[in-house]
């Protein structure tokens, strides 16, 4: 692997990151008062702000801002401030600017807006430190500064603490009824994953344009309420004075797509016709995602070939949805066709192998990319964790992990719960609750995959001391969270603890438990040896058991050794999923542990006429010419016989400490 480096040696020299700065600047430090009509602050002044040289057009440069201080307001000042940013011309902006001996609120939003204007959302919270700092009772902030501070920190970092915040002084300063204003607060509260909020605001504004429609629109689409997205857009097609727009469109399309609601957006697709919406290129790749992603995949070609103009995001779409219904050819022999892939179509394919289990080209690809002078970024180093997962790469996982402290990439949310999963998985425990301790935003989906390691490990008890803790944090879990809790439970019998968060699902956190969380109930009581009470479960369920249900009955009976329910649920599996070869193992060791041959030997048989073959165990592990593979009863390694010696001599020491060793016990996992 290319990336290399020390994990803890990274950690002793990582700086900090401009974005960590800022945030630390806005959020421990101001005091925004709800109490009083004014904006408070409480931190140091601003430092000088970098600003790097350029020219400045001909005719401006004669003007001197002396000569433009003549009004008490600086309006001329002001002014040449804004056309130097227009210009993205900021040294120049920000030095008639800082000569402006008297700065009112005119002048700072017009250093403020240049900074928006151009992008610059950075430097835009940093000036808005400094102004606040300065506390002059003639330089207030006002609506149009809150403009371009919503707009900074919504590019940047949400913050829902923050939103409030900026809400409250929205509200004291009588700013509500201003929707240049509300426009960008609704998206912020939308941004900060606060989607109840924004619609509050939407439903209470007053006055609403075609951007407070969109950005409601584009919150619902964003943040995953997909049926709320397309149930807004309904609401607007029946409006007159504001229409869905292109803007409206993309976000419905996606909303759509995510849902994998073709119908749906196949009526979006004819309204965009019907209605004359230009279809640009952001619009096109809107359509061809839609339909590639819900499989129409020759409809979505026809539309990618007769596109006049492509770029990455075109690619990755079609690429995508290739990969997503398996046609994993076809979306390398588009890949190919590119002379100049960019890093998310990189990450389209590298991403596209995981989820079709060709992990052996995945670390290929990514040296490949690497080569092509592209730097990975959160999405490359998530989707690669887990291939270095599937082949027990604990040192490449610890070198991904220090190229993401060195990159500022460890505190992503996706980066840092794909670390904490490939420790886990790779036996590294230690290490993922490291990773977990060092985070500092702590989501819901990271409280969850560090109870799910401990789940996995066994260790029932850490996994429900971290649930607590999340809980007495203020995390609300999801469905997933309650599946580890769960798992957790049936790995160490804890039958009452299960039955206490299965009930709380529903009463306490309003989630309907899904199948994956009876699985688990079924799961704990076989596993408890209440082999009835699993039964009467299963038939209470409100919906129809899948394949885990019976399979988790099946192990449950195993254990048990009880043949008769073994069966009874082995018939519902052949059913559910007859192709399985672990549900034929399972019951023909049940069969043989029962002394019931005939039948062992029969169901054996009827896997071979099937076609059904067990597939061979494999390991690896990881030593100085790379990793190396194992398959079970493979004799074509050169050191086989030193390898069966090892096992005897373990398997030995084993009946020693009074193991009892049960031989064609073939016996694996039915929950993944």
């Amino acid at each position: 692997m290319i990336i290399n480096k020390s994990l803890d040696e990274v950690y002793q020299v990582a700086p900090v990151s401009d974005l960590n700065r800022c945030k630390r600047l806005l959020l421990p430090n101001p005091l925004w008062s709800c109490q009083q009509t004014r904006l408070c602050c409480i931190w140091p002044p601003h430092p000088t702000l970098h600003r790097p040289p350029s020219r400045t057009p001909g005719k401006a440069t004669s003007l001197s801002p002396h000569h433009l201080l003549c009004h008490p307001d600086n309006f001329l000042a002001s002014k040449l401030v804004t056309f130097y940013s227009k210009f993205c011309l900021l040294h120049e902006a920000h030095k008639v600017f800082d000569e402006i001996p008297l700065k009112n609120t005119f002048s700072w939003n017009a250093m403020l807006m240049g900074y928006s204007f151009n992008n610059m959302h950075l430097e835009t919270l940093e000036l808005f430190s400094h102004w606040l700092s300065s506390q002059r009772e003639f330089a207030r902030p006002d609506n149009f500064t809150l403009t371009s501070v919503l707009k900074a920190l919504s590019s940047l970092f949400p913050d829902l603490n923050l939103a409030k915040m900026i809400h409250c002084f929205v509200i004291q300063n009588g700013f509500e009824c201003d929707v240049f204003v509300m426009n960008p607060l609704l998206t912020y509260y939308s941004r900060c994953g606060d989607v109840a909020t924004a619609r509050t605001l939407f439903d209470t504004m007053r006055e609403r344009d075609h951007v407070t429609w969109n950005s409601m629109i584009a919150g619902y689409s964003q943040e995953g309420h997909f049926e709320d997205c397309k149930r807004l857009y309904r609401e607007m097609l029946g409006l007159e004075a504001v229409r869905p727009n292109t803007v409206t469109v993309i976000s419905v399309l996606q909303a759509c797509a995510q849902s994998s609601d073709l119908v749906f957006g196949m009526d979006v697709h004819q309204f965009i016709i019907a209605n004359g919406i230009e279809i640009d290129l952001s619009l096109c790749n809107s359509l061809i995602s839609l339909y590639a992603k819900c499989g129409s995949l020759d409809y979505a070609r026809l539309l990618f070939e007769n596109m006049s103009e492509k770029d990455e995001i075109t690619y990755g779409a079609i690429i995508s949805g290739y990969m997503f219904h398996g046609s994993v050819d076809q979306a390398l022999d588009l890949f190919q066709e590119l002379k100049t892939p960019g890093l998310s179509t990189w990450n389209a394919v590298i991403s596209g192998l995981i989820q079709n289990n060709r992990h052996e080209g995945v670390l290929d690809m990514f040296r490949a990319m690497q080569l092509h002078s592209f730097r990975p970024n959160s999405v490359t180093l998530s989707s690669i964790l887990s291939s270095l997962s599937y082949f027990s790469n604990l040192k490449g996982g610890k070198e991904i992990h220090a190229y993401a402290i060195r990159n500022y990439l460890n505190e992503n949310i996706y980066v840092s719960t794909a670390i904490i999963d490939t420790y886990a998985k790779l036996g590294f425990l230690h290490g993922a609750r490291k990773v977990f301790d060092w985070s500092r935003e702590r989501s819901v989906v990271v409280w969850t995959t560090i109870i799910t390691a401990y789940a996995a490990h066994g260790n029932a008890n850490a996994a429900l001391d971290l649930f607590d803790k999340m809980l007495k944090d203020g995390t609300e879990p999801d469905p997933v969270t309650f599946t580890a809790v769960l798992s957790a439970c049936e790995h160490s019998g804890l039958v009452d603890e299960a039955w206490k968060n299965f009930d709380s699902m529903l009463v306490k956190y309003r989630i309907q438990p899904s199948v994956e969380q009876y699985a688990c109930m079924v799961g704990v009581l076989s596993r408890a040896g209440r082999l009835s009470e699993a039964v009467e479960f299963i038939s209470k369920m409100p919906m129809e058991p899948n394949a885990k249900v019976w399979g988790a009955l099946l192990n449950g009976a195993s254990v048990s050794g009880d043949v008769e329910l073994g069966k009874f649920a082995f018939d519902h599996l052949s059913e559910v999923e007859p192709e399985n070869t672990g549900n034929y193992i399972i019951m023909a060791n049940l069969y043989s542990r029962a002394g019931q041959w005939a039948e062992a030997d029969s169901l054996r048989e009827n896997m071979r006429s099937l076609g059904l073959k067990k597939i061979a165990g494999s390991s690896w592990i990881e030593m100085n010419g790379g990793l190396k593979s194992f398959i079970a009863r493979d004799v074509a390694n050169e050191r086989i016989e030193e390898i069966y010696e090892t096992l005897n001599r373990l398997l030995e020491l084993m009946r020693e400490e009074g193991y009892v060793l049960t031989d064609d016990f073939d016996e694996e996992s039915i929950y993944n």
